[in-house]
């Protein structure tokens, strides 16, 4: 199990670098090297899973076009599930809902994976994968894509992003058990819990990747539209210096005190934030897109 670890370790450091980054900058030694050791490890880890006799990943599973399919469609799915992260400090940040309000804003979506996934898998056991690994993509899409429509304290939940989270769960209801599915029948049934764990390890590996890659595109966006407004503002140096620094809160970056244009100030900020998620969801939304695509080259 120790050795497993060891093999798994330079790993976290693609993870650390793309995080550290938005703090410290893409030069920082640290985040280079970071980097740096992780994309290597990448083509080392293959080399050494090759030449093992007891793998923990057997290299011979991925000659299965199907397998391979399952796994990369898993990463791209949870991928694009993993940038809901920022979708609570929205609602808390920017919408002004109670933390428990925000909490319960996505409760719809998992609702709907819980009752429809038993039916999706029973549809699926019976005409295939193909028709929900096609439309649920696309439906999940539709979901990503109507999180982008509110603005800044504008919109009732009902209206805003209730619709949004039911699109969602649809769409991942009809595809989560066709996936799974999948990846199991493509392999013998000695080795079905073996295809599950490592189906299970590139779903948790696209959380982490989510997170982290994402985090990068929203910071850029958020500060590259909270320059673009606080130009027109004309503040003072010491005012931009302070939300300099504030830049890595995002949503929750604090206005100087005393400030005249404090108001001002905070609908940037505002607008800028539901900007920058609004990038995050569109990279979520082509996400979905190669999902489709890859799935139609791959089972049509």
């Amino acid at each position: 199990m120790e050795e497993g670890a060891e093999r798994f370790r330079p790993f976290f450091g693609v993870v650390f670098g793309l995080l550290e980054s938005s703090r410290s900058g893409l030069a920082n030694p640290l985040v280079v090297g970071s980097l740096v050791l992780g994309f290597v490890a990448l083509p080392a880890f293959v080399f050494v899973e090759g030449r093992s006799r007891e793998p923990m990943v057997p290299l011979e599973l991925f000659r299965s076009r199907d397998f391979t399919g399952a796994n990369v469609f898993t990463l791209l799915f949870y991928f694009s599930l993993g940038g809901t992260l920022f979708l609570p400090f929205n609602l808390i940040c920017v919408q002004g809902y109670s933390a428990t309000a925000a909490g319960a804003a996505i409760v719809p979506a998992l609702l709907l994976v819980s009752l429809l996934s038993r039916y999706a898998g029973g549809l699926a056991d019976c005409y295939g994968a193909r028709l929900p690994l096609v439309v649920g993509p696309m439906i999940a899409g539709i979901g990503f894509a109507l999180f982008a429509v509110p603005r800044v304290e504008s919109w009732s939940y009902w209206t805003s992003f209730f619709p949004a989270a039911v699109v969602l769960g649809v769409g991942l209801a009809a595809q989560a058990p066709a996936v799974t599915m999948v990846a199991l029948n493509s392999v013998d049934a000695r080795r079905s819990g073996l295809a599950s764990a490592i189906n299970n390890a590139f779903s948790q590996t696209a959380g982490l990747l989510a997170v982290a890659v994402l985090g990068v595109i929203m910071f850029i966006s958020f500060s590259g539209s909270l320059d673009a407004r606080l130009d027109a503002l004309d503040l003072p140096p010491e005012a931009r210096q302070h939300l300099e620094g504030e830049k890595i809160n995002l949503g929750a970056a604090e206005v100087p005190e005393g400030l005249a244009a404090a108001p001002a100030v905070e609908r940037a900020i505002d607008e800028s934030f539901v900007s920058g998620e609004g990038e995050g969801r569109r990279e979520r939304v082509r996400g979905g897109a190669r999902r489709h695509a890859g799935v139609r080259a791959r089972w049509t």
